[in-house]
């Protein structure tokens, strides 16, 4: 019998479930992309509710289990660590709702030279928090183990590789902005504010994933 069998009310369950919560929200960063792109904003408005949706469902797991999550846990877990990584998964959902509600409240259009490299970015900064997902998803096998052992270093090496997909995210964030910056001959100064800050939280969403794999990280050093 594992450590988590003998005590159903282990956290680490639905911590994982509200990472794939919020993981359902993040891909919706590449339907969302592509019907800005396309100038659909019927269908733009339509993956907003799906994201609303998905960021309300990570809301209502994140409050139950902050409200049952009890003071002291017969885990090497410490509760604040948990809590931690708990908030870090929440924030990718907020960040995701954000750019829908910027998207469609500001009824954006996207420069013909931004279309393919927004696409490129948006699928980037999703394959980093599939990443993340599968993770968190290693939690449970960590904590079992007590944060040691051949998992524990394969745990190690994912997060690199999470830090390798991140960087890929940044790059291609970095390309973004550059066309940004080329808008600023043509466009409002206003438009093209909202472009800056709509490319900088599609990037916040990749560094929110990494900083969750950053959090393991610690927890497996400590």
């Amino acid at each position: 019998m594992s450590i988590l069998d003998l005590f159903a009310k282990s956290p680490i369950k639905p911590l994982q479930e509200h990472m794939n919560t919020v993981l359902a929200c993040a891909r919706e960063l590449v339907p969302l992309c592509d019907a800005l792109a396309a100038g659909n904003h019927d269908e733009l408005a339509a993956v907003e509710r799906r994201i609303d949706e998905a960021e309300g469902e990570a809301d209502r797991l994140k409050n139950d289990l902050r409200a049952h999550l009890p003071r002291r846990l017969l885990l090497p877990v410490d509760r604040r660590d948990l809590l931690e990584i708990l908030d870090l998964q929440d924030s990718i959902a907020d960040t995701v709702q954000d750019i829908a509600q910027l998207m469609v409240q500001r009824k954006m259009t996207v420069a013909a030279p931004m279309k393919p490299v927004l696409i490129e970015l948006a699928a980037a900064v999703v394959r980093t928090c599939e990443h993340t997902d599968e993770l968190i998803n290693t939690l449970d096998e960590l904590v079992e183990i007590g944060f040691r052992g051949r998992e524990a270093d394969r745990v190690q090496q994912m997060i690199d590789e999470l830090g390798r997909l991140e960087g890929r995210a940044d790059d291609l964030e970095s390309q973004l902005q550059m066309a940004v910056f080329d808008l600023e001959s043509s466009e409002s100064a206003v438009t093209v504010m909202l472009w800056y800050q709509l490319v900088g939280w599609i990037g916040d969403v990749a560094d929110g994933a990494e900083k969750v794999g950053n959090r393991l990280r610690l927890l497996i050093a400590s």
